[in-house]
């Protein structure tokens, strides 16, 4: 056996000195001391010359060198590790590593010493997390899901202006008086109102993701949409009842699953995700506007300038995304593509009525699927972003957000296709301040085939073939405080740039259906999970060309948002 097979047993080498003396007084103690003094201390394995990495026990040797100093060499710098170890050398070898552990214990030992009181606090404050620990283990809801609630209250009105005398808004009750009159009788009481998201997030392999969300609310009112589609807020849900819930008590207070998707990475670059449950803006490669990100009021800015493109279709669908993999603070390309078939729960392909499709008719790549095909492509750095995106749409879908004038001539087809196109960029600054950031977008919506009413008869005044969106988004974050946000946006939602003559020949078809929105809002950050937004809006005329050329209509709007987020 080598030197270095024996140094390794050098407990064992001791044992064999047990047979030679009983006890370690009758050892000749001055003799190992003198051999040992003969060889040259080392304090690096690399002084050997004649020990090399490819050594099976190079690194124990380097152990016993390096953290423990008790390995000596020849004089000649030398360890000679395949020579024969003597009982001599073996006693001396312990014998010098034994030394070196005794002064790393007392060592220890002063320094347990020295430390007592900071040990106990420290020992007392392991064994109370310990304790933690085990009480939410035995509790947790569930070792896979995480659980994310939030809760808003919002407190406010509407109030609108305005001689014009359309009619919209009367009812068998209401049956004088002009729009704003009437829509205030309807809609212009002060109300106080909730929303309540519960998300459970379910990651099984610590790379997907299950998402789950429960909601529930209040909202019947102009907050809603109702009167209006442009007053609606983006956080403004009215339960889940078997019946429409715009406008209808009934939905109230009543809990709905509102999502439900998977989604999973293939390979490094692309992910997939599938449900029931899914939205289309919410799966995308990239968010194409940084506006919101503080908060968020009217739900016609949460559209990124184009409704037509991003109209936050859900329904049965699934998407494809893939992200350009680059060293981090490095521009990259992004894709996504998805399918929404917002009737896709349905069974029902035809109902019998061949004009239109009802809300029974359905299914996926049926006619009357409602299918949104929504392709996007961007290029993202860290402080700015543009892309471009196009969604093709089914009868029966929509815009989402516009005025009334083109919301009743061109959402929920009887018959026709609509085709949108997007383009959207943002800049954000590096740090907070006074410069904000900015994001805009632009859309652009044709319709054809649109020229049949449900009922089947071709309009007989014109219709909308043509309509374009655009908007204008400032947010401030740290403003005046750590974590306070300001917002400021403008833009037209969905209005009619081009008309179809209908079959009643010498009407105007020139459109007159202009109209601004604007939002201004402030969140006060009052503590980590409570904040408080002040806002208020103003629609300059939401009717549209419903409104006549020498009348007004317009819709002020204020507000205090409260969210909790647990």
């Amino acid at each position: 056996m080598n030197r270095i097979q024996h140094l390794l047993l050098a407990p064992a080498a001791l044992g064999l000195l047990a047979p030679v003396a009983a006890s370690a007084s009758e050892l000749n103690m001055d003799g190992v001391n003198r051999y040992a003094n003969v060889k040259e201390q080392v304090t690096s394995i690399n002084q050997f010359s004649d020990v090399q990495p490819t050594e099976w026990a190079y690194q124990a040797l380097s152990n016993l060198i390096e953290r423990y100093g008790c390995v000596a060499g020849y004089p000649d710098g030398t360890f000679r590790g395949k020579q024969a170890l003597s009982r001599w050398e073996a006693a001396a070898l312990l014998n010098a590593c034994l030394d070196r552990i005794t002064e790393v214990t007392d060592e220890l030992r002063r320094l347990l010493k020295e430390f007592e009181a900071e040990l106990a606090v420290l020992k007392g404050r392991v064994d109370g997390l310990e304790a933690k620990v085990g009480e939410l283990e035995a509790t947790q809801f569930s070792t896979t899901t995480k659980l994310q609630g939030q809760a808003t209250f919002v407190l406010g009105a509407v109030n609108a202006g305005g001689n014009s005398t359309s009619g919209r808004f009367r009812t068998s009750s209401i049956t004088s008086g002009n729009d704003s009159e009437n829509y205030n009788a309807r809609f212009g009481a002060t109300s106080f109102n909730y929303d309540v998201r519960l998300n459970l997030i379910t990651s099984f392999t610590g790379k997907d993701q299950l998402y789950t969300r429960l909601r529930s609310g209040n909202f019947n009112n102009a907050f809603n949409g109702n009167g209006l589609n442009l007053t609606a807020l983006d956080i403004a849900s009215n339960g889940f009842g078997q019946t429409s819930c715009t406008g209808n008590r009934n939905c109230s207070d009543v809990v709905g699953i509102d999502r439900l998707w998977y989604r999973f990475p293939v390979g490094r670059d692309v992910a997939i995700t599938v449900g029931p449950k899914a939205r289309n803006t919410e799966m995308l490669a990239v968010t194409p506007s940084v506006y919101g990100k503080g908060d968020k009021i009217l739900d016609l800015f949460t559209l990124h300038g184009a409704p037509g493109v991003y109209n936050k279709a859900t329904g049965a669908g699934a998407a494809i995304t893939w992200r350009q993999n680059v060293p981090k603070g490095k521009g990259r390309f992004s894709a996504g593509a998805s399918y929404v078939a917002q009737q896709g729960d349905s069974g029902t392909s035809f109902d019998g009525d061949p004009f239109s499709c009802s809300s029974d008719e359905g299914g996926i790549g049926t006619d009357c699927a409602r299918g949104n095909f929504l392709a996007q492509l961007n290029y993202t750095t860290p402080q700015w972003n543009i892309s471009a995106a196009y969604r093709y749409g089914q009868q029966a879908t929509n815009f989402r957000r516009g005025t009334n004038f083109a919301a009743s001539n061109s959402w929920f087809l009887a018959n026709g296709d609509s085709n949108s196109v997007a383009v959207n960029a943002y800049w954000q600054p590096k740090k907070s301040g006074f410069i904000p950031s900015i994001s805009i977008g632009w859309g652009l919506n044709s319709l054809s085939g649109n020229e049949t009413q449900a009922s089947g008869v071709e309009f007989a005044t014109p219709f909308v073939s043509e309509s374009q969106s655009w908007f204008v988004g400032l947010e401030w974050s740290d403003v005046f405080a750590k974590g306070n946000a300001a917002g400021m946006a403008v833009g037209q939602p969905v209005f009619a740039t081009q008309l179809k003559s209908g079959t009643t020949s010498g009407l105007e078809t020139t459109p007159n259906d202009g109209n601004f929105v604007w939002e201004w809002w402030y969140k006060f950050q009052v503590t980590d999970n409570i904040s408080v937004t002040p806002a208020i809006f103003y629609l300059s005329r939401p009717l549209g060309q419903q409104t006549g050329a020498d009348q007004t209509f317009n819709v002020f709007g204020g507000l205090v948002q409260t969210t909790f987020r647990f």
